[in-house]
């Protein structure tokens, strides 16, 4: 975590330097303003990492005789077999096309995010794959 830190820390010095030229040459406060808050956000989740780093143990990334395979471990659990992210692309989309064609369509696209949102949360809950 030093690492990310530490290019984080140095993210924010650039952002505040492009900032204040930005701000200096081009006289335009709304994108002057949006470079000085990605400035403030750089540097709180820097300081967050770089304060958390000293916290926990080394990491493999902080280590520089580490392999790529030491950091490696179980990434999570994805059901195979699921229809529900089909349910809930479907329905997604339809809500998307709902902006541009007619907020009519959320009357279709709503309910198919709500079965495919439902269905994903709770498919493990019954049936037979309930124990798992």
């Amino acid at each position: 975590m030093k690492v990310q830190g530490k290019m984080f820390l140095w993210l924010a010095a650039f952002i505040l330097v492009i900032a204040i030229v930005y701000g200096v040459w081009s006289k335009e406060p709304a994108g002057t303003t949006a470079l000085f808050l990605a400035f403030g956000l750089s540097v709180m989740i820097g300081y967050y990492l770089a304060f958390t780093a000293r916290r926990v143990d080394q990491l493999a990334q902080d280590n520089d005789e580490a392999d790529v395979a030491d950091e490696a471990g179980e990434v999570g659990f994805f059901s195979p077999h699921s229809w529900q992210p089909l349910a809930l692309g479907v329905g997604g989309a339809i809500a998307f096309m709902a902006v541009v064609f007619g907020w009519w369509l959320l009357y279709f696209g709503f309910p198919l995010i709500l079965i495919g949102l439902w269905g994903w949360v709770f498919e493990y809950y019954h049936g037979e794959n309930r124990t798992q």
